[in-house]
């Protein structure tokens, strides 16, 4: 029997906060960049949050086990994880951290169209159709409405704006995997253990290769570091896990959509990002678009009344 709940007030300030959280995530990369490579700081970042996991389920008692039958679908999530945020980490040399964080957060479109190709079950509807063409409409309004100001941060930003979007399509090829292998049964805890070893194991021989090793020692990017590695990639998902144990999934999916709303202002704000109007007119209808593929359980009783009884609805 299934005695997750729906949403109260607890579950909703916990999943604000996280959405915050994850927001700064790429703010924070992109404010130490100078100082410390997002890429390795990723790779190092994946490595501590991954020692604390482990301590974790031994502190709990949990066994901690990589299961032979999760061993090849373990390593291709580990794999797409590392290369997401390679992509993030280049993204970030070239382009705004609000840019990223949008077009990372296509993830669930991605992941939306690969489940409706894989799983009978998860095969989408009018309303989500609508919402991922919505969303697509958004993308390339974002994408080709540019004004002369594209050049900048020493390269060019609808590269940068390019690659985080395959980031985000990178994403989302993880939550197939996951939904779609043998992790889909597995402990949550073992699918976050792949991700994070992958992520050190092919991030910092990437940085290295590519000559993106600096990392400067001082209380500023070791701040930022314990940032990432303790409150975002091990704290947060410890709390996304509880809240999946004990809420509904599909209603704290619905937040999903906050976190690139929280990247785009915290980027002004804190980074003092310029945006221009074509970049803003096409996140929100990708927000938008996300709202209406992650949100259906609650948009489609309205979407069903629109749709055989407009007159009613409109009155």
């Amino acid at each position: 029997m299934d005695t997750r709940q729906p949403l109260d007030a607890r579950a909703s300030l916990l999943m604000l906060s996280l959405c915050l959280l994850w927001s700064l995530q790429q703010i924070s990369l992109k404010a130490v960049a100078g100082q410390a490579s997002p890429m390795l700081m990723v790779g190092l970042r994946s490595a501590v949050a991954a020692l604390l996991l482990v301590g974790w389920m031994r502190l709990r008692g949990e066994r901690v086990v990589l299961q032979r039958a999760h061993w090849g679908p373990g390593l291709v999530v580990g794999a797409l994880f590392a290369l997401e945020y390679l992509l993030v980490a280049a993204a970030l040399q070239l382009t705004h951290a609000s840019h990223v964080v949008v077009f990372l957060y296509t993830a669930p479109l991605f992941a939306a169209l690969g489940l409706q190709w894989r799983l009978p079950s998860e095969r989408l509807d009018a309303l989500q159709w609508t919402g991922i063409s919505v969303a697509f409409a958004g993308i390339a309004i974002a994408f080709l409405s540019r004004g002369p100001g594209a050049q900048a941060l020493g390269g060019p930003v609808l590269l940068g704006d390019l690659l985080a979007l395959l980031a985000g399509a990178s994403w989302g090829a993880t939550t197939v995997t996951i939904r779609c292998t043998t992790l889909s049964t597995a402990p949550a805890a073992e699918t976050l253990l792949y991700q994070l070893l992958c992520a050190f194991a092919l991030l910092v021989p990437a940085a290295w290769l590519t000559g993106q090793t600096h990392f400067a020692l001082s209380a500023h990017t070791l701040g930022h570091f314990a940032f990432q590695a303790v409150v975002v990639s091990f704290a947060s998902f410890l709390v996304w896990f509880w809240l999946l144990r004990h809420y509904l999934a599909s209603r704290l999916g619905v937040f999903s959509f906050l976190t690139p709303v929280f990247g785009v202002l915290l980027g002004i704000w804190l980074l003092g990002e310029p945006l221009e109007a074509s970049f803003l007119a096409g996140s929100a209808l990708v927000l938008l678009g996300i709202f209406m593929v992650s949100a259906g359980g609650w948009l489609r009783p309205w979407w069903d009344r629109l749709r055989d009884h407009p007159q009613t609805v409109r009155r």
